[in-house]
């Protein structure tokens, strides 16, 4: 296992954060729409409409009572303020407590204070209780919003075509259909009714800063295009290191996934170093991206509490001389203050949410680039096949993986119902190639493929391929059971069910199965570590034999067992090609003596065909081949 040029190189050097922040590589790249992928996340919250309306409308009633409180707060400063006033020598002379009722020598009214602070302390409580609801709705509204999303993502993963995860590292397309998806939630999340909140904070507090102080309100607005200014600058500077953490994460989320399935490999061949020197060159493009950031987004917080701390002396100097004039009372003042810290702080909290809206952005970006991959060609309406006999032409079929490249032309076949077809050829000749047109992983650049004289492009694809069983030399299982893996192969099979006992005895599989601890209760890893690969393909051959299909795919299918359980399978299989259209690719002519027909394909091209005999007799390229691994074997032995 060699790894690519580009991951070939040497261990990147260490050094302290500031040195590891240059290594970024290159300017940094761009959202490519900022505006229609926002618009496009908030799309997602468009079927829960309604509890979006909720949480607004529980929003805006919080957000109205909190407004409202500081209002009252300061009507109690007044109350105690007139009660002390009430009491000094000249009081209630003059205009100086102009807004303020002082009743000479009243004193501090304490039945009106406790009413007023009886109001605040009710306020505060709804205010708390609705946002507890507000609160409930946004997390109701976006975790769904979050499951549509990742249903999208699933259902997109099944309608793309083979090419694109040809072309795509598994491991990226993990980080966008896990990572990104959560990434694009927690955005939601914590921004979504926060953001609303402070808007309408913004707003309310605004107003009654206008009611009390027209003059204070307007020293306050100063720091509105200022803090807009600064926010503008540092996003626009953060935006692009939020979509190369992102990108990064996903290239070192590959690399990962790539080392750990071939850690085997990576140990035989000694690169676990290389392996290393390249993960530790994606965390530090991950760590320099992320922290530049993080770092940069994080400037806007502390830059608008200096501005939000400049405003607030400005307001208290002034409003301190509009008291000392009379022209506002203490409460007034004490009120104008508490909402100018209230204008401040949502303003803060809108610039500072700007690094997770644009991570998120950044994720949904990833995620829907991923949903607008060109899918498959639509799937027809599914027709009555009825018994499916399992004749199959190819009729001039030609394909190419790259449009300049062909592969396969004009090539024609017919296989009548129940016959063997066994394909040979050197690698890379399109064997495999063929029987993935065949079962539509890939779409005929030109012909035709017919099932029984059908189309097949005119089938559904899922309809199809229950006709078909397949055993490919890459085996696979997934973590359950042995009966599990065996009974992937029939729905509606059950793990205790004798079906999938006959299919482990036609395999072979039931003799090694016994001798587990559990049986076929024995648990199985995604890997299949605790079995052996020859044990792994028995369990995937009797997983089509359970499947019982029309027409049966064997690809290399007993490259991993020994020649004592080949010849058991050999036997096997002649029994459940039976009345079966079978199409067997070999490497091991040996296995396909009793063909029906053998076709010979070099580059795309069927250059022979014919029976075992027959094409030894010919003396043509099967002739060679057959020779060539006799002389080998015969090498071996030597």
């Amino acid at each position: 296992m060699t790894a690519p040029a580009s991951q070939r190189r040497g261990p990147v050097p260490g050094g302290p954060p500031a040195a590891r922040m240059m290594m970024a590589g290159g300017p940094p790249e761009k959202l490519e729409d900022f505006k229609g992928s926002t618009k496009r996340l908030l799309g997602l919250l468009k079927p829960q409409r309604v509890f979006v309306a909720g949480a607004l409308g529980f929003g805006a009633v919080s957000v109205f009572l909190s407004v409202y409180g500081p209002y009252l707060l300061g009507k109690a400063t007044d109350v105690i303020f007139a009660g002390v006033i009430s009491r000094l020598p000249d009081a209630g002379a003059g205009d100086k407590f102009a807004g303020v009722d002082v009743v000479p020598g009243q004193g501090i009214d304490f039945d009106r204070l406790m009413r007023i602070l009886g109001w605040v302390a009710l306020i505060y409580v709804f205010a708390w209780i609705f946002g507890v609801l507000q609160g409930r709705l946004t997390t109701r509204a976006v975790q769904a919003a979050v499951f549509d999303l990742r249903q999208q993502v699933e259902d997109k993963l099944g309608r793309l075509p083979l090419s694109y995860f040809d072309k795509q590292a598994r491991g990226e397309v993990l980080s966008r259909a896990t990572n990104d998806t959560d990434n694009i939630a927690q955005t939601l999340q914590q921004t979504f009714a926060q953001l609303v909140t402070s808007l309408l904070m913004i707003v309310g507090v605004l107003g009654m800063m206008f009611w009390i102080s027209p003059l204070l309100a307007l020293i306050a607005l100063v720091s509105v295009p200022v803090s807009i200014w600064l926010t503008t600058v540092i996003g626009k500077r953060s935006q692009g290191q939020f979509v190369a953490q992102w990108k990064t994460t996903g290239q070192l989320n590959g690399h990962i996934e790539e080392m750990f399935t071939g850690h085997t490999l990576v140990k035989v061949f000694g690169r676990q170093n290389e392996a290393a020197a390249v993960f530790q060159e994606h965390n530090d493009k991950l760590f320099a991206s992320s922290f530049r950031a993080q770092f940069i987004s994080g400037l806007i917080q502390p830059a608008m509490m200096f501005i939000s701390n400049l405003n607030y002396v400005l307001v208290a100097v002034v409003g301190g001389l509009r008291v000392a004039s009379g022209t506002l009372s203490l409460g007034e003042v004490q009120a104008f203050i508490q909402y100018s810290r209230q204008f401040s702080q949502p303003l803060t909290q809108v610039a500072s949410m700007a690094n997770l809206v644009q991570s998120g952005v950044a994720s949904a970006e990833r995620v829907f680039a991923l949903l607008d991959a060109d899918e498959q060609s639509p799937e027809p309406v599914p027709a009555e096949l009825g018994d499916v006999r399992g004749r199959i032409a190819f009729e001039n079929v030609s394909f190419r993986y790259l449009p300049d490249k062909p592969l396969i032309e004009n090539l024609s076949l017919a296989v009548e119902p129940g016959q063997t077809v066994a394909i040979v050829g050197p690698t890379g000749a399109g064997k495999t190639t063929l029987v993935n047109l065949l079962m539509r992983f890939y779409e005929v650049t030109g012909g035709r493929i017919t099932l029984d004289g059908v189309d097949i492009a005119t089938m559904p694809r899922e309809q199809l391929r229950e006709q078909i069983g397949m055993v490919l030399q890459d085996t696979w299982l997934f973590g359950g059971s042995i009966a599990d893996n065996i009974g992937y192969g029939a729905p509606t099979a059950t793990p205790s069910s004798e079906s999938i006992r006959a299919a482990a005895e036609a395999a072979h599989v039931d003799g090694f199965v016994r001798m587990l601890p559990e049986g076929y209760d024995t648990k199985i890893d995604e890997e299949g570590s605790n079995v052996s690969t020859g044990q792994k393909q028995l369990v995937t051959i009797a997983r089509a034999f359970l499947a019982e299909p029309s027409i049966l795919i064997l690809d290399e299918a007993t490259s991993s067992v020994d020649t004592r359980t080949e010849v058991l399978i050999q036997q096997a299989m002649a029994t459940l090609r039976s009345g079966r259209t079978s199409f067997v690719i070999a490497h091991r002519l040996s296995t396909i003596r009793d063909a029906d027909v053998i076709l010979v394909m070099e580059n795309g091209t069927i250059v022979e065909q014919g029976t075992h005999d027959s094409l030894l007799a010919a003396g043509g390229a099967y002739a060679r081949l057959y020779s060539a691994q006799f002389a080998q074997a015969v090498v071996e032995v030597d």
